[in-house]
């Protein structure tokens, strides 16, 4: 017989037996007996699963507004283009010739030839004939003659290419800066100089970044003056002869390019018989010059090419009376702005100038056979400012240079022969303030201009004679309807100072120098050509048309206005 035990009576047994067990006496044990109903076992069917408690959001959708807007297209025409083909390209005349005369019986011949449109192979030759018969009022006689021959030639090779020239020059005039009432006959106021010489250059033109590309040249020049009248005096005139060797080095590496310059130059002059004088033709000369100079150069570009620097050095060997070493710095930055639009630049040179008795005759024709012959230098040069392009068709250039200058050529009226120019040194330091600007468009209209103020602190003279104070040239041309093509050619000096030896009209005294003032240059030069077809034209020239005879040298004035007219031919 089962007896039940209801929860309660359970829970005051089990809370009796606590009591015991916590304040009886310990070894005491209540054994009761009960029944415990146990539900039954049963196994669960389902697999075990995980439950993912993140809350899924609920997704809102908007629907879209639908927005319709107007527009119009418009299509323009485009026009066809039209290519015009040829069979062959248009004529080209590998020879120009030019036939005029002017006033004062001034003959005038000038012929051009080219080899033509051959990329390999390139000669050609140039000959030009001025001379003049007329004379100027009061003064003694003063025709002069120029004839210019030229011969020239080349190779091009994908590699290298070759290149020479071969030149013969005669000039002839006189020393006209006397008196007409003198009665000086025409051969005793007579020169004449004679120039042949040859130039030849090799150029390698290797691809190749690793290459080493390199240029070399070669030259001679034979320069006489005119040979006195008796055979005894032979030997009494100038002899020049002048030979240069140059070759170039440059090796391009990532953004740097290294480079240098090795050149020898040798000038050899000589004048009479050395230590010995002749009356009325001055004293022996003799002078022999060697150049020896090694440039080398570092040039790096960086940004794109805008930025621009070169750094180097002149090593200078000048063997003359004595030898002397020089070293002249070379540097240079530059850097582009806008497109090329501003570029400013600055740096700081110098060198030396091999002066040639061919040199300092072409500066002034009328100048002694013997002269002393010195090298000029400029231990520093400082040189800054700003070129750019305005316009695709205008560009621009100002700037300004400091110099100092050892052993400048100066040229003053010989004390002895009043009628020629002898050669002085000086030291000089010179500032220059120059601006320049372009305009071209396509080939109908080109306009330069150039404006220069130069300021002279001479060492030992008053002024730096001959040299003006200000300069503005003016060259431009212009093509009407490829049928009048228009040329002008301007020239303002002002500020020259001539050295005189005596007390004249407009003559002042200046530490102890008699000085004259040569008065302001304007020359002006038009031309008109007409072209009658592509083969046949017409020119006219108007020089000097203010009609200014000038001084271009002291008491040597120039020819006023002339006119000179002929005709063009190609073939």
């Amino acid at each position: 017989m089962k007896t039940k035990i209801s929860m309660k009576k359970i829970a005051s047994l089990f809370f009796l037996a606590c009591t015991f067990v916590s304040y009886g006496q310990p070894g005491v044990t209540v054994i009761a007996s009960g029944d415990r109903y146990i539900e039954p076992v049963y196994r669960v069917a389902l697999s075990p699963r995980v439950i993912d408690t993140t809350i899924k959001t609920a997704i809102v959708e908007y629907p879209l507004l639908v927005l319709k807007h107007e527009t119009q297209t418009e299509v323009n025409q485009i026009n066809p283009a039209s290519i015009k083909t040829i069979d062959k390209l248009p004529p080209f005349y590998n020879t120009y010739i030019k036939l005029g005369v002017g006033t004062e019986l001034m003959p005038i011949g000038e012929v051009f030839f080219d080899a033509g449109r051959s990329r390999k192979h390139l000669y050609g030759g140039h000959v030009k004939h001025l001379s003049s018969f007329g004379s100027l009022k009061g003064y003694a006689p003063s025709t002069f003659d120029r004839t210019k021959v030229n011969v020239y030639g080349g190779i091009n090779e994908r590699r290298y290419s070759l290149r020479g020239d071969i030149h013969y020059n005669n000039q002839g005039l006189h020393y006209y800066s006397v008196s007409d009432t003198l009665g000086l006959e025409r051969d005793s106021i007579a020169q004449r100089y004679s120039d042949a010489g040859f130039k030849a250059s090799f150029k390698s033109h290797k691809k190749d970044s690793s290459n080493v590309n390199y240029q070399i040249g070669l030259s001679y020049n034979n320069y006489l003056s005119k040979t006195p009248n008796t055979k005894e005096h032979a030997a009494w005139r100038a002899r020049e002869n002048f030979v240069e060797i140059t070759s170039t080095t440059w090796y391009k590496q990532n953004k740097e390019t290294f480079a240098a310059d090795l050149n020898v130059r040798y000038n050899g002059y000589r004048y009479g018989v050395p230590d010995s004088s002749l009356t009325g033709l001055g004293s022996g000369v003799v002078l022999n010059n060697t150049v020896v100079n090694l440039k080398p150069t570092i040039t790096t570009t960086l940004q794109d090419n805008r930025f621009k620097a070169k750094v180097g050095l002149d090593l200078t060997l000048d063997v003359h009376n004595t030898t002397r070493v020089y070293i002249y710095p070379i540097a240079e930055i530059k850097y582009s702005m806008f497109n090329d639009i501003f570029i400013p630049y600055a740096g700081i040179r110098g060198g030396l100038t091999q002066n040639t008795f061919k040199r300092l005759t072409q500066k002034n024709e009328f100048l002694l056979a013997n002269v002393y012959l010195k090298n000029e230098k400029r231990p520093v040069e400082f040189y800054g400012g700003i070129k750019g392009t305005l316009s695709k068709r205008m560009s621009f250039n100002a700037g300004v240079t400091f110099a100092n200058v050892r052993d400048k050529a100066l040229f003053v009226t010989d004390y002895t022969h009043r009628n020629k120019f002898n050669v002085i040194y000086d030291t000089i330091n010179t500032a220059t303030i120059d601006a320049s600007i372009s305009y071209q468009l396509k080939e109908q209209l080109k306009i330069d201009a150039l404006g220069r103020f130069n300021s002279y602190t001479a060492l030992n003279n008053s002024y730096a004679w001959n040299l003006p104070r200000l300069e503005f040239l003016v060259r431009g041309s212009y093509n009407l309807f490829n049928k009048f093509l228009f040329k002008l050619d301007l020239t303002l000096e002002e500020g020259r100072k001539a050295l005189v030896y005596e007390m004249d009209d407009d003559v002042t005294v200046e530490n102890g120098q008699y000085i004259k003032s040569l008065g302001f240059i304007t020359d002006l030069n038009l031309g008109v050509e007409y072209r009658y077809n592509k083969r046949i034209s017409a020119f006219i020239e108007f020089n000097n048309v203010a009609s200014q005879r000038y001084k271009r040298w002291y008491n040597t004035p120039v020819h006023s206005f002339q006119f000179l007219g002929g005709v063009t031919f190609r073939l």
